[in-house]
């Protein structure tokens, strides 16, 4: 980063000649040599991934260690353990049920309250299109209907006289 106005630099001079077998190759290699930030980046990636290794190392054998040394005051106090785990599963679960339902009304009865308000609360025209829709249905089967059951009514007096 400290070298962005600087020209680039010339290759290095070759010590060995050309016509060596060597020459071609350590060219080569001496062009595409890393610079200096490049290989700082490299040492810092290395030395913070052997930290890191060395950091998951350790935990994963604490944690081993752990569950081998308390692994048998588990077992022996699970019947204990077991229904306290249980009881204490339900209650968090039924009081989170007990929120979530809660804060859901909570937000239906402010939606409701502001829709019959006019605020036109987000949603609303959606629901009105809806509701338009359904009248409309409803209206149309209800004609329908009509115009069908009348129908029905002279067939089965055609079929029953007396009826």
């Amino acid at each position: 980063m400290a070298d962005r106005g600087q020209p680039p630099r010339a290759p290095r001079p070759i010590t060995t000649s050309p016509t060596s077998p060597g020459g071609a190759f350590l060219r080569k290699l001496q062009e595409h040599a890393p610079n200096s930030a490049q290989l700082i980046g490299f040492l810092t990636l290395l030395i913070s991934g052997a930290i890191l290794l060395l950091l998951t190392g350790l935990t994963i054998t604490t944690a081993v260690m752990g569950l081998i040394f308390f692994a048998p005051l588990l077992i022996i106090s699970s019947p204990i353990w077991v229904p306290i785990g249980t009881v204490l599963f339900i209650a968090v679960a039924g009081f989170l049920s007990v929120c979530g339902f809660g804060v859901a009304a909570v937000v239906g009865l402010s939606w409701v309250y502001r829709y019959f308000r006019g605020l036109h609360p987000v949603g609303s025209d959606q629901f009105d299109y809806a509701r338009s829709r359904i009248v409309d249905t409803a209206s149309h089967v209800k004609d329908y209907a009509r115009e069908y059951g009348g129908y029905l009514h002279g067939k089965v007096k055609d079929a029953a006289p007396g009826a």
